[in-house]
């Protein structure tokens, strides 16, 4: 499983970008507000990675944010919307438009994405109220974009866990407050399932 590719962007296409980690060339789907945020080519780039396994094939889908990650997983979930659509909805939404658009069954708002009709957005609305509490949104998510390295690493540690990704992210940045920059992963997971257990 692959959570993150650093390394310096070689080149975008309309719903993709090529990362060149060590020589390697990764190419990895991604929506136009990723493609928007990730920078020039030829300079540094940070992604935050899913991978899709088919019977014959393996993709790598990109995102900017992990709350972007964590909301095409979420929308990949629900029956009907591939990674495709998905990238559509949220090429068109921000995650914090998405979230208000789910919380408050706002279906007009998720059917302006590119191949999302009006059956399909009611689903997306209906099926993903009850989850949407779990993914990091607003303002505050700015303060939960997983931090590079063990902080990066530590969340994936506690999503694996269970955790929702706001919790995850949350107690990840609360360990790293009191430990400090140069804390450990195992360090940091540590204290991060104290903090969330506490929480």
């Amino acid at each position: 499983m692959i959570a993150h590719l650093k390394g310096r962007l070689e080149a975008t296409g309309i719903d993709h970008a090529v990362i060149d980690v060590g020589g390697v060339g990764y190419l990895v789907g991604a929506s136009a507000r990723t493609l928007a945020a990730i920078g020039p080519v030829g300079e540094a780039a940070t992604l935050f990675t899913e991978m899709l396994v088919g019977e014959d094939f393996i993709r790598l889908v990109g995102f900017a944010h992990a709350a972007e990650r964590d909301w095409f997983r979420l929308l990949t979930g629900v029956q009907g919307v591939g990674a495709r659509v998905a990238l559509a909805i949220l090429s068109a939404l921000e995650p914090a438009d998405l979230s208000r658009a789910v919380m408050a069954q706002d279906k007009a708002t998720v059917a302006r994405a590119n191949g999302v009709g009006p059956k399909l957005a009611e689903r997306i609305v209906r099926e993903l109220k009850d989850k949407v509490g779990g993914v990091a949104l607003g303002p505050a998510a700015a303060a939960q974009v997983v931090p590079a390295g063990a902080g990066a690493d530590a969340v994936s540690a506690l999503l694996n866990l269970g955790f929702r990704p706001a919790e995850a992210a949350s107690a990840v940045e609360a360990a790293e407050e009191e430990l400090g920059g140069g804390a450990t992963l195992d360090a940091l997971v540590r204290l991060a399932l104290k903090k969330a257990a506490k929480g």
